[in-house]
């Protein structure tokens, strides 16, 4: 069972919970504790790191510097290319280059290879360590070579988390790591800490996927923890091995909280030990008295398989209860991709009811989630003398690092995996964003990797295809492998689970990644392919705006891989234009020829021509404007585009979710809320306007324009309210708009037009 508290809690000694109610000072008199609830929060894990990294001397408004850095090879072209527009010269601390989103075939000819060439020399040429394709995902080699107790790590994707190891890792787009790069910081409110509190110990056959989903079921539709630090306490921890807080720890991604971080002990000193760096550990602890935010109190003893079901990782049942009432289950999942899909595709999934089972297509382990060593050795356990079956169903094992990959191939657990018909594939991502292991059309998928957002695992709605992902345990993902596909929780599995000791063979890397050592060498040229292409050059913001809404979503949550699909498409990641083809595309196809039109009319202007003569329908709304704004003219406005989502942003720290609709002509978002920090920061790093709207009936609708008249003094002067109106039918509408807090260094990337015009005037 997992349960939140309606206050914020003190913590006595790490392990007595006292409500902040109407008797919590009395409780705590009667224990003998005199401290307020300010001094408290000093006593926090979270409070202590984020002190240390903090320059701002005021722990009410965070300017951060970052121990480490680290990328994958869908972002770190992007980052790079943005930090050489900005005079980068050597990385300042140690940053790491993975490529793990790296197999995809031949789409787009070289240019996969050409990035990592591209990668390989700027570690060369900047000072950072390179890790080739295969080698390892992103995440597994900062917790093998990176995590430090007691720091913090930035990383340019959303599952940057590793503070099961001590570490304070944040995931974010790709401009905050150049700011970064730049020695500049990461500025933000000093964010809420809710403390996730662990006692029990977890039933046989329940894994680190099912603690994780149980948690985001709870706290993810009412943003319990949403932009806060969940700090994992209580007497629950001891209880789980470090791979297995590392695999609940990554997946606290899909809460919404900003980062993570837990207790440690001898069982994370240990982790360092077999990984030859034990002098990065550190014991963390809250205080004698600590006071949190909120609490979620997680019964481990209680906790059942769990699944989420598509197309969310917080739409959550135990495996049990699907299967007692499958066709109902199913027939919501229906209703609610209904909402998403309209009538552009025919889904249903109630024909994987077959004889009273519920049957699955395919199964997957993978990635930064399932790739882990035990949860491997786990399946292998489960697998062992049980065999696929030679019908649909497939399993594919992808371990998260050669290092892991080679200690399953000498323990046997490999032999038992392939014995049973499953295949063992390299360190790669791409299940986990639609680049491998593409189920058939109206298949199901049962996977421990992140998420299941629709079409994330490579179906394309807009060619008619669509398969449906569930997120579970790498255990429960074996016994439905070992049962041919019928959906099974590993409580079933009635065998013994083995005790592996897993041994790290640092020669792997020693002997294949690129580590400079934190020492640059200028004389190495970067290596470019055809595809890397540089920024386009973007305007500063005008004194008013003229923007058409060229896409209107109503979806409760859009995701970041719907502003920007994953997949193929990332292929061209290098490539700004070109990968901004693919904006929206799978959500609202129309969008990128809208836009495009409507650019033209900006680009007349910077070229000295007339806008309205670029797009003819401007001059009607132009004409409208003029009534009651005659002072607008060619010299103080500006023409772009915007799109309204309810809740953008959930998912992917890519920056590209941003800075694809910002080369399309892209000058705002309006939204009810942004699903997360890191896509707002996205937004505005790339020099857009976050716009909050009220929620209820819109002022306009798609294809209308929208005239904000003096929006560039109203960024300067930091106006509450922004006045805006809607331009349709020869009439204009008021209304208002916020943009939210913002730190004088973000507004002033926004009047610059983004952060590489921001970094250029400095």
């Amino acid at each position: 069972m997992v349960t939140t508290f309606d206050t914020g809690c003190y913590l006595l000694n790490g392990n007595t919970i006292v409500p902040d109610d109407a008797q919590a000072q009395q409780v705590l008199a009667s224990k003998g504790v005199n401290a307020t609830k300010e001094t408290a929060k000093e006593n926090t894990i979270a409070y202590g790191i984020l002190k240390a990294h903090n320059t701002s001397g005021n722990m009410d408004k965070l300017c951060v510097k970052f121990d480490k850095l680290t990328s994958h090879d869908i972002t770190y072209v992007g980052i790079i290319q943005t930090a050489r527009a900005s005079g980068l010269e050597k990385f300042p601390i140690p940053y790491v280059l993975t490529n793990c989103h790296n197999s995809l075939c031949a789409v787009g000819g070289t240019i996969n290879e050409d990035d990592h060439v591209f990668g390989l020399t700027a570690a060369q040429k900047y000072g950072g360590i390179y890790v080739p394709p295969h080698q390892a995902v992103i995440h597994q080699y900062a917790r093998e070579m990176l995590a430090s107790a007691g720091s913090m790590i930035l990383g340019s994707d959303s599952h940057t988390r590793y503070g099961a190891l001590g570490t304070m890792a944040i995931g974010e787009g790709g401009p905050e790591l150049v700011k970064q790069l730049l020695g500049q910081t990461y500025d933000v409110d000093m964010p809420g800490v809710v403390a996730i509190y662990l006692e029990g110990t977890p039933k046989k056959g329940v894994g680190p996927q099912d603690v994780a989903l149980a948690i985001i079921g709870k706290v993810f539709a009412s943003g319990y923890v949403k932009n806060k630090v969940m700090e994992f306490v209580g007497p629950g921890v001891k209880n789980l091995s470090a791979d297995f807080r590392i695999g609940v720890d990554v997946m606290t991604t899909e809460t919404t909280c900003l980062s993570s971080i837990w207790q440690t002990d001898e069982t994370v000193k240990e982790f360092y030990d077999i990984h030859g760096r034990i002098g990065e550990y550190k014991e963390l602890k809250p205080g004698d008295v600590a006071y949190y935010d909120g609490l979620v109190k997680v019964d481990l003893d209680s906790l059942n398989p769990m699944i989420a079901m598509p197309f969310h990782p917080s739409n959550v049942y135990e495996i049990d209860e699907v299967n007692r009432n499958a066709a109902d289950i199913l027939a919501d999942v229906e209703k609610r991709a209904k909402v998403s899909f309209g009538d552009s595709v025919e889904f249903s999934l109630q024909n994987k009811i077959k004889n009273g089972k519920f049957m699955v297509d395919q199964g997957i382990i993978a990635g930064c989630a399932g790739g882990g060593f035990e949860n491997i050795c786990a399946a292998a356990d489960i697998l062992k003398g049980h065999f696929i079956g030679n019908d649909r169903f497939t399993l594919s094992v992808y371990p998260a690092s050669t290092p892991i990959f080679m200690e399953v191939v000498k323990n046997g657990a490999a032999a038992a995996i392939l014995e049973s018909g499953a295949i063992l594939k390299t360190a790669f991502c791409g299940p986990c964003f639609g680049a491998g292991d593409t189920p058939s059309n109206n298949a199901f998928s049962i996977r421990h990797s992140t998420r299941n957002f629709p079409n994330r695992e490579g179906s394309k709605v807009q060619n008619g295809q669509v398969a449906s992902v569930a997120l579970m345990d790498a255990r429960s993902i074996a016994a439905t492998a070992a049962n041919k596909g019928v959906l099974t929780p590993a409580t079933a599995f009635d065998g013994e689970f083995n005790k592996y000791t897993y041994h790290f063979d640092s020669e792997i890397y020693k002997n294949r990644v690129f580590d400079s050592h934190g020492v640059a060498d200028p004389s190495v040229e970067l290596q470019l392919g055809p595809n890397i292409k540089d920024w386009p050059k973007m305007s500063a913001l005008p004194e008013n705006l003229v923007l058409k809404v060229v896409s209107e979503i109503h979806d409760p949550v859009t995701t970041t891989d719907e502003l920007i699909p994953s997949g193929e498409t990332s292929s061209y990641r290098s490539n700004p234009l070109g990968l901004a083809e693919f904006t929206l595309s799978r959500k609202d196809p129309a969008y990128v020829g809208l836009a495009k039109e409507v650019r033209a009319a900006q680009d007349a202007l910077v070229d000295g021509k007339d806008p309205i003569e670029a797009v003819n329908e401007l001059g009607d709304v132009m004409a409208v404007i003029g009534k009651d704004f005659a002072d607008v003219n060619n010299s103080n406005v500006g023409f772009g585009s915007t799109i309204f989502a309810v809740k953008p942003g959930d998912g992917s720290a890519r920056e590209q979710a941003a800075s694809c609709q910002k080369v399309l002509g892209g000058w705002a978002n309006i939204a009810n809320e942004y699903a997360t920090k890191r896509y707002r920061s996205n937004l505005i790093n790339w020099g857009m306007l976050p716009f909050i709207i009220d929620e209820g009936e819109l002022p306009f609708k798609n294809k209308d324009y929208i005239f904000f008249p003096g929006i560039r003094n109203a960024v300067i002067n930091k106006s509450e309210t922004i006045k805006a109106y809607a331009v349709a039918d020869g009439k204009m509408k008021e209304f208002t708009l916020k943009l939210g807090n913002l730190t004088d260094d973000e507004r002033q990337i926004i009047l610059d037009g983004c952060l590489i015009n921001f970094n250029r005037v400095k």
